[in-house]
């Protein structure tokens, strides 16, 4: 079916919930989705089970810091990022998937769809969104044979922050390289990775993921007059998940670490470490969720989800949390290897919650 314009809001609301913290600011999302329509085209958007068997779809993303201030990175670096890939391939892409679901990462795709004509699939490498590239390769990086190919390109020509960069390698590596080269573009690139067929996908992406960030966006739309907490009453109702707290930020830090955004936040007497993604969930010390459970804030006033990078002390916001099992994730958040990263970084223990004996014994938030 072609989007049309009245998608942009759904996807953007519903994206920038299931981001968890991350996927990108809603704002950059509205300007590459207004960016397709006006085009004068329309984003096509198709079931896995419309593509040929021989089809070839690759993944589009964002990748970097949401809150780098030099970031540059226009819808036409996403169509320069295909083209690169299209060289290297040959051909260009049957399709496309983003790389998660966010504020700006729902969307990714429609401008390539509307200005080349590539339908992106109703499925994402990654139901929510995820700190590491790796964790959207939907595991390939455990298919020994498997030579990721990525293709990025970003930053502002005039400051000459410019890249246009093809890599091939392993996925880690490959994703590693990508990510230095958004630290050196500013902040922020557009790639087209990982190509694969739909069999592959069919067994390994979270499908259907976009239609649950449009439905979900619809809820948010249609509650939104009735205030922030009836947003977040209904989300908690829908996901099978709980409002954590509602109040005043108290405490904010946040700070640049391997080319993310990477903090906490305290709200009332809990506590939010991210990492681009909201990461962990205390309150006094007791784990309440642990990603990629989905642990979201939004605007006390509106219940617009609000990303990690753009809290700040004195705002009022509703955080709610949800379990990973009312989610749509895809193979790469069954890889116990992807999560040891995330404790390096954070300093808190993660694998134990997902993988290990307390991953079904969180604390209930009203213990």
């Amino acid at each position: 079916m072609f989007l049309e314009p009245e998608s942009i809001e759904y996807a953007l609301l519903g994206g920038g919930l299931l981001g968890g913290g991350g996927g990108g600011w809603l704002e950059e999302g509205r300007k590459w989705a207004q960016a397709a329509f006006a085009t004068g085209n329309k984003p096509r958007l198709i079931s896995l089970d419309a593509l040929p068997a021989d089809a070839v779809v690759a993944t589009v993303s964002l990748v970097g810091s949401p809150a780098a201030k030099e970031r540059y990175c226009e819808p036409s670096d996403g169509v320069a990022a295909i083209e690169l890939l299209a060289q290297r391939l040959g051909s260009r892409p049957t399709a496309l998937i983003t790389s998660e679901n966010g504020g700006a990462a729902t969307v990714n795709g429609w401008f390539q769809s509307a200005a080349m004509g590539i339908p992106v699939v109703d499925a994402a490498a990654n139901g929510r969104a995820h700190p590491l590239g790796v964790m959207g390769a939907m595991g390939l990086d455990l298919l020994a044979d498997y030579r990721s190919l990525q293709c990025a390109v970003g930053g502002n020509p005039r400051t000459g922050q410019r890249i246009a960069l093809a890599v091939e390698g392993s996925v880690s590596s490959a994703s590693d390289l990508v990510l230095h080269a958004a630290e050196l573009a500013g902040g922020m690139v557009a790639v087209a990775r990982n190509p694969v067929s739909p069999a592959y996908l069919k067994e390994n992406a979270a499908l259907g993921a976009i239609s649950m960030a449009l439905e979900l966006g619809q809820l948010i739309y249609t509650t939104h007059a009735q205030g922030g907490r009836a947003v977040a009453a209904a989300l908690a109702k829908t996901l099978r998940g709980e409002i954590i707290v509602e109040g005043e930020v108290c405490e904010y830090a946040l700070a640049r670490r391997a080319g993310l955004d990477f903090g906490r936040v305290v709200i009332g007497d809990c506590e939010l470490v991210f990492w681009n993604e909201y990461l962990t969930l205390e309150r006094h010390g007791r784990r309440l969720a642990t990603f990629p459970d989905l642990i979201a804030t939004l605007d006390a006033r509106t219940g617009e989800p609000v990303v990690s990078a753009a809290v700040c002390r004195g705002m009022k916001l509703n955080c709610i949390s949800a379990d990973k099992s009312s989610l749509r994730l895809g193979a790469g958040m069954r890889i116990e290897a992807h999560f040891r990263r995330l404790e390096e970084i954070s300093g808190k223990e993660i694998v134990p919650y997902v993988f290990g004996p307390r991953s079904s014994c969180h604390a209930k938030a009203s213990g």
